[in-house]
């Protein structure tokens, strides 16, 4: 794969007219799903952040790995086996060294939701009493909000929240008050699935840990999009997908500090996780296997090698800065509608590439549906944040997101469609 621009004008030129050192053109003809239309139109691909498209390297992964490599991992002592076993976990060193931290720290879960309910019903249940405080945001994802509802009605733990401005950044003013010391839990999400936020985290991990609390990182959006270091961050858990960064569906990440995670009691039981059982009783494995229970998403592990590879290729920093720019394109065009309101901050600097927005009269759901006539790919609804949403005064909302295969030419479409709605639904 040659995904690097030759020349300073070729940066300029292939980076989306953005300062990064990426060339759209070739890492497009990379994603064999872009080549496609949809309704007669050529697809244009705007919901990276509900899941990313796969690159023909993570496609041929799985096809290899079930023609060639197919079995279980671990215990295995034929060829096919260590094969196996040998892939699934240099996979895991390779997401250890893509986020710093230490190979036994990363655990495979199904998913991020998984992964944050693992750390509060291991964590949370075993550290939380009558009195203690969990602190989270007010704009989580449901995956960052209900097991912290469901574990305060089962412990007893009081919840709390930190408020968020007008203008969608969070609102640090009372910091000191909400983050307390009765506070055992800080978790928020890195970077907002619908404002494109990204929060202070090292600065709310300091006020957490000097209260006693741990901090965990909902990075689902980040990881992605942005070089994230778990150390630098001073965070305690963090939970990521692999299907939001090129890879396949099914795969989870649990990060945690090795202390912590040796501390804690495993979430579900069975096979693989375990040392020595009797009939009376049960020794764990060593970490990471012993929050592994059965037979992991192998193939899963096995394709997320090559997205992490791709991802490596092309450079977190130039993807961030790909991502910048076009999400600038994007704000700047939206506010040539007078129609559309578009919510979370406006320094593309300080939020993610999901800009969300709503005609002032047209519903969500309808618009998504006129944008798929036209080969565009957004996504309409509360996008698992109800609460938010409700804080915004809206039930739903459309958003359009992006990732390093998305052009200025598609945002200019997308703000054609929109125009074009208007016309559509009778508002013109």
């Amino acid at each position: 794969m040659s995904v690097k621009a030759d020349s300073k004008k070729e940066k300029t030129d292939r980076c989306c007219d953005g300062p990064c050192d990426l060339d759209v053109a070739k890492i497009r003809a990379d994603f064999p799903i872009l080549s496609r239309q949809v309704n007669g139109k050529r697809l244009i691909y705007l919901d990276s952040a509900a899941t990313t498209q796969k690159p023909e390297s993570v496609i041929r992964a799985i096809t290899e790995y079930y023609s060639l490599h197919n079995a279980n991992v671990h215990r295995g002592i034929h060829t096919l086996a260590d094969e196996a076993t040998t892939a699934y976990e240099n996979t895991r060193h390779k997401i250890a060294a893509f986020i710093n931290s230490d190979y036994e720290e990363i655990v495979y879960t199904r998913n991020a939701t998984e992964a944050l309910n693992t750390i509060a019903f291991s964590y949370g249940r075993a550290h939380l009493k009558p009195g203690d405080r969990i602190v989270i945001t007010q704009m989580e994802h449901h995956a960052n909000l209900v097991p912290w509802i469901m574990l305060s009605k089962e412990t007893g733990a009081e919840l709390a929240y930190i408020p968020i401005t007008d203008d969608g950044y969070l609102d640090l003013s009372h910091i000191g008050e909400i983050i307390n010391s009765k506070t055992k839990i800080v978790s928020l999400t890195h970077m907002s699935n619908v404002l494109g936020t990204i929060n202070p985290v090292e600065e709310i991990a300091e006020l957490a840990h000097k209260a006693g609390a741990v901090i965990v990182l909902d990075a689902a959006q980040s990881v992605p999009h942005l070089a994230v270091d778990v150390k630098a961050l001073n965070i305690d858990f963090m939970a990521f997908s692999a299907h939001k960064m090129l890879g396949p569906t099914g795969l989870g990440i649990l990060y945690g500090r090795r202390e912590l995670l040796n501390d804690l009691q495993p979430f579900e039981f069975g096979g693989e996780m375990i040392r020595k059982v009797t009939f009376d009783d049960v020794t764990w494995n060593d970490l990471p296997y012993k929050f592994e229970a059965g037979t992991p998403h192998i193939a899963g592990a096995y394709a997320f090698g090559p997205a992490i590879d791709y991802l490596n290729e092309l450079g977190m920093d130039n993807i961030r800065a790909h991502e910048i720019e076009l999400t600038r394109y994007t704000l700047n065009r939206l506010a040539e509608l007078d129609f559309i309101k578009v919510y979370g901050p406006t320094d593309p600097n300080h939020r993610g590439g999901a800009v969300t927005f709503n005609d002032v009269n047209i519903h969500p759901h309808d618009l998504a549906t006129f944008l798929d006539t036209q080969g565009i790919a957004v996504r309409a609804g509360h996008h698992c944040a109800q609460p938010l949403h409700r804080l915004l005064g809206t039930v739903a909302t459309t958003r359009a997101s992006f990732y390093m295969y998305n052009t200025k030419s598609e945002v200019d479409l997308l703000t054609e469609a929109l125009k074009e709605s208007r016309r559509y639904f009778g508002y013109v």
